[in-house]
């Protein structure tokens, strides 16, 4: 909400920025692909941090029960304009309170993709990911991906998710299942508890 405050337009642009690139037929499914394919149907799933509702809007039209939480009220009132279906929440990923919005946490995968990691406010990292780490069903996966360079070392985030009582089942560099290295400017962490 601060990128907001500073700039006021940002979060129009930034969904129109989606729209317009969804509407030249732009490939916008590399992370729904890759959340679906370690699922069954009828999977439920959460996006954190849905913004517009790009991948919960694709992961439901593909079968399964899906929620999207974002902080911004302007990107949760276009996810449902655009992608009706998802229950969109706007909450805070440190704090929001599932079933005081009347959903059951237990889900098979959470999902932050969209570099959201990044966009949190640094003192709320650790915070965020123990939040989603309850959230999870026995057996479920998170799934966050993000890039260097924006203020998130992968070893900071290595040891947040350790704080939060989970372990790497898997790390790829690309939504596109390339294998993660040291030198990789992008991680796609698959957590499980």
């Amino acid at each position: 909400m601060e990128i907001v405050a500073e700039n006021p337009d940002h979060s129009r642009w930034y969904i129109e920025r989606f729209r317009t690139m969804a509407a030249s037929g732009q490939d916008l499914d590399g992370e729904a692909r890759l959340v679906d394919a370690m699922v069954g149907r009828h999977a439920r799933i959460l996006d954190a941090g849905c913004g517009p509702g790009r991948l919960g809007g694709r992961l439901h039209d593909l079968g399964h029960d899906v929620v999207g939480v974002d902080i911004d009220p302007a990107l949760i009132a276009a996810a449902e304009e655009d992608h009706p279906g998802p229950r969109w929440i706007v909450g805070d990923l440190a704090t929001v309170d599932l079933r005081a919005a009347g959903v059951e946490p237990g889900f098979d995968v959470i999902a932050s993709a969209g570099n959201v990691m990044t966009f949190v406010e640094a003192g709320s990292r650790r915070a965020v990911i123990a939040n989603l780490a309850t959230m999870l069903a026995d057996d479920g996966r998170l799934v966050i991906g993000f890039g260097t360079g924006r203020g998130y070392g992968f070893d900071e985030f290595a040891g947040d998710a350790a704080a939060a009582g989970l372990r790497f089942d898997l790390r790829l560099a690309t939504w596109d299942l390339r294998p993660w290295t040291p030198e990789s400017d992008f991680l796609v962490a698959v957590l499980v508890t």
